[in-house]
């Protein structure tokens, strides 16, 4: 099979993802574009890639002649992005978040049922090695029926949201918290196998950053509570702007057990996980031995970590590359693309109304 060729854009994020396609052996990175021309000939030159497939234009680039689209671009832009590149016959990989409202994801879902293309969101917490290592016990039925779950993602983000030499804004600093649920979100549905129907959300307010109260951004923290498809509760907590390490954090309670990460890890990578299981005969609690997971794929090779979030977007960029060849869709396809972003969506709305349960949309195939 020929090489799939890949143009990627937004160079800013996108160059840790461009480390983990050149490495591919069915990869051709075959064009960049990026609004600032310093980046791309910073980045050209060590892909060995020509001046031509160069682009500062969206519209020139697509027609640069490639097989699949990486987008990396700032999120007001995935949409039209991503649109576009569909549109064009490519194939796209858009970094989270999917979209920022629901007429545009409904935009997006359409034009991937319109054009036959694959698209997947580059969800890459969803593919630390613990997740996938706690999605194998889980479907093994150690935990049993999961009934609740929690998720937090803490990332104090304050110099971008509002650049702190000149003052202006950042592209961020319209970003409510909690629309930027998937890290968290994403991970605890497919450990689950759900989806959301409901949302209720409640925000502190601007007590961190009471100057900046006309930028969602700035919102001490926001709290989703979720109501999924099989009956299940969900509550998830996001801040940018609350001091404190950066910090993921998940936990899952079962008929059976109950498991989490922790807070604060023991080392880089692990271990301080939990596992308490509940022993069907006698129903006495047990901790399970201290069981050691990590971020990255101790099996995975070298080249694996070259996009900066350990192993993950190794297994992500192989998931989608995959999905093209065997003709099938990714894992994260556009209807649960939709699952991970959209229940963040309407839980900022309904904070924004007091805290009321919103029905959140649900697209299918």
């Amino acid at each position: 099979m020929k090489k799939l060729k890949i143009g990627l854009v937004g160079l800013s994020r996108g160059k840790g993802f461009l480390n983990v396609f050149a490495a591919h052996p069915d990869v051709e990175v075959s064009a960049l574009c990026d609004v600032d021309e310093s980046r791309i000939d910073a980045v050209a030159d060590g892909f060995a890639i020509n001046e031509r497939q160069c682009f500062t234009d969206y519209d020139g680039f697509l027609d640069a002649g490639m097989d699949a689209v990486m987008i990396a671009t700032p999120i007001p832009m995935h949409t039209e992005h991503t649109v576009k590149a569909l549109q064009s016959g490519r194939h796209v990989l858009c970094e989270q978040t999917m979209a920022y409202t629901v007429e545009e994801c409904r935009e997006v879902v359409d034009a991937v049922k319109k054009s036959g293309m694959k698209y997947m969101m580059a969800e890459n917490y969803t593919y630390f090695d613990y997740v996938i290592q706690w999605k194998r016990m889980i479907d093994e039925g150690k935990l049993g029926k999961i009934y609740y779950a929690e998720g937090e993602y803490i990332h104090e983000i304050i110099q971008l949201l509002r650049d702190p030499d000149t003052g202006q804004y950042r592209w961020r600093h319209e970003r409510p918290p909690i629309w930027y649920c998937a890290h968290t979100l994403g991970p605890l549905l497919t450990l689950m196998d759900d989806r959301v129907v409901a949302a209720c959300g409640l925000t502190t307010g601007f007590n961190k950053c009471p100057d900046y109260a006309d930028h969602p951004g700035f919102l001490d923290i926001e709290i989703g509570l979720f109501k999924t498809q099989k009956g299940a509760i969900v509550k998830i907590l996001r801040s940018q702007v609350a001091a404190r390490r950066h910090m993921v954090w998940y936990c899952l309670y079962g008929t059976h057990g109950h498991l989490e990460n922790s807070r604060i890890p023991k080392e880089k990578e692990g271990p301080g996980h939990s596992l308490f299981i509940d022993d069907p005969q006698t129903h006495t609690i047990a901790k399970g031995d201290e069981p050691i997971f990590y971020v990255n794929d101790k099996t995975a090779p070298p080249e694996a970590q070259k996009g900066g979030h350990g192993t993950s977007e190794y297994h992500l960029i192989r998931e989608f590359i995959n999905a093209i060849k065997e003709d099938r869709n990714p894992q994260i396809d556009v209807i649960r693309s939709c699952d991970f972003t959209l229940p963040g969506i309407v839980a900022h709305e309904s904070a924004m109304q007091g805290g009321q349960w919103l029905d959140v949309p649900m697209f299918s195939w």
